[in-house]
């Protein structure tokens, strides 16, 4: 969930170190901090407690620290308060070993009693600290080699972990090792860059290796080698970036959340021509053959936040047009369930980053269960697309807002088109139909561009909500499933209590929460089901709740009821939700604007949750 930079080259290092953190904000942090060696000289440590702007005032935007190699790190805390003390770089005691870490070590407090009693000194509450020391406990009892005492480090540690590591009699070097973390490593021009995310050093590189689980990195000017954890040299090949440094920039406007959301249209017909050609569904790149595909008995769904609600759309596409039982599970709760998967079936998970802790966990341990995996990952090279056994890339390019909104849209198109293709080789649709459905599938950008076009009255409607302290999301089906990441979206950007319910549910408790007042935006898409919808919204508005709409166009009898309604064009209602998400994202993001909030970096989170 924190932030890795590192640098060594011929320019100065502090500058870059800076900018590099300032592309990864959007993950989260507390606090930050750099370290910088100049030559032979003794590395330069400077850090505080608050955003990079403090470091980059104390430092002069980095052009008062000298040196060409140094690390960086933007801190979330986790062990330990936030605080100057408590935040990354780290030092062994004499300051023979520095050191950024992102991660969580299991272990830390019996290191910590071990290294106390061989007279190490702590000065923070972190478990980073103890991972610096243990290494320099080592580097210093056995032979003065970093990867032989790195290597010993990683055997001692458990838990999650990307370090990168400076020794005091290595000036030049970086020395890099990963499990369970993300971490990149580019190269360019005779320099060398370490990040935990693309967009750090998409400025200067798109050239870049991934260091695998359990591997070490060292890092020389313009070189790199690749060791095991038995200290043996490994290859590695480089991996073209293809996003663009352009795609990482506002281009103009005020927030990436809406460069994101009107980036929508582009990336969602992007994804679906990355496998639709003459009018059909290939899969070749997804590696995922009609003859496996007609097998399955079952699909599993797992995955978190927004991406479990693209699951939950999609349980109600793949059950509609194939035999398949779907179940949609949180990857954080099925990590850990005592359950037999059933032999024929496809584990599913969904995450932006690839990277996604409890994901990547419910991953391996499908795997070890001997069923098919499939991730729908945007980063290639990213840890689920290398471990699982197909993959569908959502081409959705980098995500910067921690609110998710083109990843979302991409995934749940790749979604439907997985769908469509379950059917098709299970020989369970015919071929009018799907022709038919492939059809309303591309008309799905289009249709998205001219939502966008009418934002004004998103806009004008969400000034009413700036100061309600509760909402509610109703819907059915499809719709309660879009109405869940509806919610989301509210309360993580604007900080507004919001829950989603299944609107059929509304008089097995929640309807007692009602009372004058209280929004309850509702979701209405589903023809055979609006009858029922609407008239739960008849009952929440006979208790005094103020609504809003967001139906089909066609639905204007719903005028008669709702406040507000607002409509997106007609498609086939399988397909809705990629439409009637987009006024919820335009309504979160101008409540928040309205609030004065930071849209972008939301509270206490972060963009990819890559720890438990």
């Amino acid at each position: 969930m924190c932030g890795i930079v590192g640098f060594t080259g011929n320019r100065q290092a502090a500058p870059i170190l800076l900018d590099g953190l300032s592309k990864l904000e959007y993950r989260g942090y507390d606090s930050a901090g750099i370290a910088v060696r100049d030559g032979e000289n003794e590395t330069e440590v400077i850090k505080e407690k608050g955003k990079l702007r403090v470091l980059a005032e104390m430092t002069n935007n980095g052009q008062a620290v000298k040196g060409c190699c140094g690390i960086g790190h933007t801190r979330w805390a986790t062990h330990g308060e936030p605080s100057a003390v408590n935040a990354h770089p780290h030092a062994s005691d004499d300051g023979n070993v520095i050191a950024v870490h992102n991660g969580i070590i299991e272990n830390y407090q019996e290191l910590r009693e071990k290294l106390i009693k061989n007279g190490y000194s702590f000065h923070s509450q972190t478990d980073t600290e103890v991972a610096v020391k243990l290494v320099d406990y080592y580097y210093k009892k056995y032979a003065p080699l970093p990867i032989e005492a790195i290597a010993r480090a990683m055997v001692r540690i458990r838990g999650s972990y990307a370090l990168c590591v400076m020794f005091k009699d290595y000036p030049g070097e970086i020395y890099c090792a990963r499990k369970d973390s993300p971490m990149i490593i580019g190269i360019a021009d005779g320099e060398t860059y370490v990040a935990s995310d693309v967009p750090a050093i998409l400025k200067y590189t798109r050239n870049v290796y991934y260091i695998g689980n359990m591997e070490i990195a060292k890092l020389e000017k313009g070189a790199v080698t690749f060791f095991n954890i038995d200290s043996e040299v490994i290859d590695k090949k480089l991996t073209e970036i293809k996003w663009d440094a352009e795609s990482a920039e506002k281009g103009g406007y005020e927030h990436f959340m809406l460069k994101e959301i009107h980036e929508q249209p582009k990336v969602i017909r992007d994804t679906i021509n990355s496998v639709v050609t003459d009018g059909l569904v290939h899969f070749d790149t997804v590696s995922l053959t009609d003859e496996e595909i007609a097998e399955l008995e079952q699909v599993y769904i797992v995955a978190c936040g927004s991406a479990y609600h693209v699951g939950v759309d999609l349980q109600y596409v793949i059950e509609s047009l194939t035999s398949l039982q779907v179940r949609v599970e949180l990857a954080s709760e099925f990590r850990y369930r005592d359950m037999k998967l059933r032999g024929k079936s496809l584990v599913i998970v969904i995450s932006q980053s690839g990277e996604t802790a409890d994901t990547l966990a419910a991953l391996r341990m499908s795997k070890e269960s001997g069923v098919k995996t499939l991730g729908i990952v945007n980063v290639v090279g990213s840890s689920i697309a290398r471990e699982a056994d197909n993959v569908f890339y959502t081409l959705a390019g980098p995500e910067i807002s921690v609110a998710t909104t083109k990843a979302y849209s991409t995934q749940l198109v790749a979604g439907y088109l997985l769908a469509l293709q379950f059917a098709k080789a299970r020989g369970e649709i015919a071929d009018e139909r799907y022709d038919e459905l492939l059809a309303e599938i591309n008309t799905i950008p289009e249709k998205v561009e001219r939502i966008l076009e009418d934002k004004e009255r998103i806009q004008w409607y969400s000034n009413k909500l700036v100061n309600v302290a509760d909402s509610f999301f109703i819907g059915r089906g499809i719709d309660y499933a879009i109405g869940m990441e509806g919610s989301l979206k509210l309360k993580e950007i604007s900080y507004i209590h919001s829950e989603a319910y299944a609107a059929g549910e509304l008089k097995h408790g929640p309807i007692s929460l009602i009372e004058n007042g209280t929004i309850v935006i509702s979701v209405v898409t589903q023809d055979r089901l609006i009858e029922k919808t609407v008239s739960n919204m008849v009952e929440v508005k006979s208790r005094g709740a103020k609504l809003m709409a967001v139906t089909t166009a066609g639905n204007y009898f719903l005028e008669d009821t709702a406040e507000f309604t607002c409509y997106v064009p007609k498609i086939e209602p399988l397909f809705a939700g990629s439409l009637s998400v987009i006024p919820l994202q335009l309504l979160s993001y101008y409540v928040s604007i309205g609030k004065g909030y930071d849209v972008d970096k939301p509270r206490n989170l972060a963009k990819s949750v890559t720890v438990e």
